[in-house]
């Protein structure tokens, strides 16, 4: 568990200028061109990161396939494959706290929160996936007598992983331990505000025991790194988690490249419906306000569209609003604060222009919206709650990614399902009711990947994550997460 002085003192820690991990060495970018660390705790540099170019990238890559190549790690005895990851996942947990504070420092999200859902989470994953490898097999195909029909799994090669800034450990263990599982070389680019625990997280690999060249993670900015990074003819698969602008940009580089398999987790605008016989209304509604002001709203799968039936719409807006003028908004290294910082001076401003956006179209603002603690230099906001929404607003059609609730009245449940279904996006919904029947009807009504019935959230790596529409392909998490990770080779074999 942590304590405030063990957090204090891990904070107070100075921080050395980063270079980029490849191939089982730091190394400087070959421009030498860096990067600012802003932290958004008190808006001061606290360390510099290396700006990757092209070059940067493909010798990543061409370190990752050399390694590919040479099978030293894809080649390994599985059950060695097996031991060093759960030593790797023994390490990251033993740096919890290390970790937790450093991408605090980085990101802004509150240390409780931060280190359950980074370092924690990730060991978690990792372990998972190491326990999966001597538990997944081939098969025999079913054939006739004199012909026998092998399908094999073999892993793919370099697999490329590009993750955002809200929870960097976590989401990137989704993509990169299944990848290393089935035996693949990864090459890691972190969102430049939020690259220093996976820089860390390098440095724990080797200790582990990962061969050379396997575990690459690169920093820099998007638009080189990251594009470099998806023209490449040596990535074989791309995974990413991120804005949909940016991943149009990743397939239309796959198009350009070697049609690499790019498989995105683009976000959502989820509903949460909350119907009148719901069983205990006061939970749902505090529900409501966790599930999208929980990280700031940081969270792709935040309930950022409240419905709530009419003839207790009233009721749940008024206790919402209550719930979020509870939240202690300060330091998200304190224990004492329930969110911290916004992840950039940039987000706040879009934060801050969406709340504009939503009183200009006549919603009414019940609580919240405005920036906090200015004087502290960090970015800070008080959460939002609007009611009065329209599903034609902006706030009630754009990813927003901040601490801002629109509440949408509906009047039965053909057009609660309506409202749900009207948006671009399918990640995520929650559905409140008492009603069996119902609750069945929505999950299979709603068009989205995951459905949270009489809660919001909680779901863990043993069941897929993944999104319908906009919100992407593919899936991270749960056994399936491998398939995106392995090709199948069929061997087929006359016997007669």
């Amino acid at each position: 568990m942590l304590d405030q002085t063990t957090i204090d003192s891990l904070a107070s820690a100075q921080l050395s200028a980063q270079q980029l991990f490849v191939n089982g060495e730091w190394v400087s970018s070959s421009n030498t061109d860096s990067i600012d660390v802003i932290s958004p705790v008190d808006g001061r540099v606290i360390t510099t990161i290396s700006a990757a170019n092209e070059k940067d990238v493909d010798d990543a890559v061409a370190a990752a396939k050399i390694s590919f190549d040479q099978g030293v790690w894809a080649n390994t005895d599985p059950a060695v494959r097996k031991n060093v990851l759960l030593k790797f996942a023994d390490l990251v947990d033993a740096a919890a706290a290390e970790l937790a504070v450093l991408g605090v420092r980085d990101n802004g999200t509150e240390i409780s929160m931060a280190y359950k859902a980074e370092p924690k989470s990730c060991a978690a994953t990792i372990r998972f996936y190491a326990e999966s490898i001597d538990k997944i097999y081939g098969e025999i195909a079913n054939t006739k007598s004199d012909v026998v029909g092998l399908i094999e799994r073999e892993p793919v090669g370099v697999v490329g992983v590009i993750v955002p800034w809200n929870f960097p450990l976590m989401i990137s263990a989704w993509k990169f331990a299944p990848a290393l599982a089935v035996g693949n070389s990864v090459v890691i680019k972190p969102a430049e505000t939020a690259s220093l625990t996976l820089l860390k997280l390098a440095e724990i690999a080797v200790i582990a025991g990962i061969p050379a060249g396997v575990f690459n993670v690169i920093t820099g900015y998007g638009h080189e790194a990251g594009r470099a990074l998806a023209l490449n003819n040596n990535v074989d698969v791309l995974a990413f988690t991120g804005s949909g602008v940016v991943g149009r940009k990743l397939l239309e580089y796959s198009a350009r490249s070697n049609i690499k398999p790019v498989y995105l987790e683009l976000g959502g605008k989820s509903p949460n419906i909350i119907f009148s016989d719901t069983a205990d209304i006061e939970k749902a509604a505090k529900a409501a306000a966790n599930g999208i002001f929980r990280n700031n709203g940081q969270v792709c799968v935040s309930g950022s569209r409240l419905l709530v039936e009419r003839n207790i719409y009233e009721q749940v807006a008024e206790r919402v609003s209550e719930y979020a003028n509870e939240y202690q908004v300060g330091n998200p290294l304190s224990l004492h604060s329930d969110i911290g910082a916004i992840n950039s001076a940039e987000q706040l401003d879009k934060n801050l222009t969406y709340v504009k956006s939503g009183a200009k179209q006549g919603a009414e603002l019940l609580s919240g919206g405005d920036r906090l603690h200015e004087g502290s230099g960090g970015y800070y906001m008080s959460p939002a709650v609007f009611s009065n929404v329209t599903n034609d607003m902006k706030i009630a059609r754009d990813e927003v990614f901040g601490p801002l609730l629109g509440i949408i009245p509906f009047d039965d449940e053909e057009h609660a399902t309506a409202i749900a279904n009207d948006s671009d996006y399918g990640l995520a919904a929650g559905v409140w009711t008492s009603n069996l029947a119902r609750a069945h009807r929505m999950v299979k009504a709603i068009k989205a990947g995951v459905i949270h019935v009489n809660c919001y959230g909680g779901t863990n790596i043993t069941v897929p994550m993944g999104g319908m529409k906009q919100s992407g392909n593919g899936y991270d998490k749960s056994i399936h997460a491998l398939d995106k990770y392995s090709a199948l080779k069929t061997a087929w074999m006359d016997i007669s």
